[in-house]
């Protein structure tokens, strides 16, 4: 099988770019199927841009009874077609991400209506749910009764944002909020904040605190002259505090970094600034290295790989939650 390499390049704050960046690995392209109501994450050849990838439904009610069939949520995307840049740019970026086009498409009942119809089915649909026209896009989840399952909001435009509201929508309805869907929805970057500790051997502490809840994202780094661990993290989830007692208790945190050079407690402080400099691929999510298969899955996103590189060693099965259903069927195809 063909594989296409490339590396991504992430950033972790757009004001600390300097400082530091996460590099993935090297990963294939991936030419899975979504079997799920057999759907795939791939656009029709005329699809539009300001729709995205997403596999859409157009017949509204046919949607609120296979809602009824399955239990899943429907999810519906009032968008202006042909759109203005900003339409655009959400269907490029937005609705075009892999992974959140897979929860989309797994764990919802995708419907595009149009906000920009005279008459017709999506006129009318504009009519009962109150949606202005020619509006900026729109997204509502739907019972099997047409019912908003949580209030209507608008100016979700980014994948964070969109993929906090799936979250909502699946635990309001009862339903469970798939691992890998979660890594799209902490990853705000109006709400992550940076720390690195110090330590011996930074392979220890990318295994040892990439699993913590509200990490993000690991780097292994030198700074000071000292083998450092960069952290991502979302202050919502774990705050700078309860990190640090986390890292203190498994010997990683001999000196906190913070773009503040914050101090707690005894533990010694220091400024997180641009002498800071990555370490070699070589030496990032050193765990994961020793099992290919994983590392070389399509897709994979920052805090998967953070979440597969401290998992992985201790427990397969824990690791293998923090996929999505394509990423699991490519790693048993493999």
């Amino acid at each position: 099988m063909s594989r296409t390499n490339r590396r991504v390049l992430l950033g972790l704050t757009t004001a600390l770019a300097a400082v530091s960046s996460i590099v993935l690995a090297q990963y294939p392209s991936s030419n899975s199927q979504n079997d799920d109501s057999q759907r795939q994450s791939t656009a029709r050849p005329s699809q539009p841009i300001e729709v995205g990838t997403v596999r859409w439904q157009r017949d509204f009610d046919a949607a609120l009874a296979e809602s009824g069939r399955t239990q899943k949520p429907v999810f519906v995307l009032f968008q202006e077609v042909p759109g203005c840049k900003g339409c655009r740019s959400f269907g490029k970026n937005v609705l075009a991400d892999p992974l959140l086009v897979e929860a989309i498409e797994n764990e919802f009942i995708p419907v595009l209506v149009y906000n920009n119809r005279a008459a017709g089915p999506d006129h009318e649909l504009l009519k009962r749910y109150r949606e202005p026209a020619w509006n900026y896009q729109v997204i509502r989840f739907l019972d099997e009764s047409g019912v908003d399952i949580i209030p209507r909001k608008d100016k979700v435009w980014t994948t964070s944002a969109l993929a906090s509201r799936m979250c909502e929508a699946l635990r309001r309805a009862n339903r469970t909020v798939p691992k890998y869907l979660t890594t799209l929805a902490m990853n705000d970057p109006r709400n992550t904040a940076l720390v690195a500790f110090a330590m011996s051997c930074f392979w220890t502490g990318e295994f040892q605190l990439g699993n913590i809840d509200g990490v993000v994202a690991t780097e292994a780094g030198w700074l000071d002259g000292r083998e450092v661990t960069l952290l991502k993290y979302n202050p919502e989830l774990i705050s700078l505090t309860q990190l640090a007692e986390r890292a203190a208790n498994v010997r990683c945190a001999q000196k906190m970094y913070t773009p503040e050079s914050t101090a707690l407690g005894r533990l010694a402080a220091g400024k997180l600034d641009s002498s800071y400099r990555m370490a070699s691929a070589g030496d990032q999510k050193r765990q994961l290295r020793k099992s290919p298969q994983l590392a070389n899955l399509p897709n994979l996103n920052e805090t998967q790989l953070a979440r597969l590189n401290a998992l992985v060693p201790r427990d397969l099965n824990a690791a293998l939650q923090w996929l999505s259903p394509s990423q699991r069927r490519r790693l048993d195809g493999q």
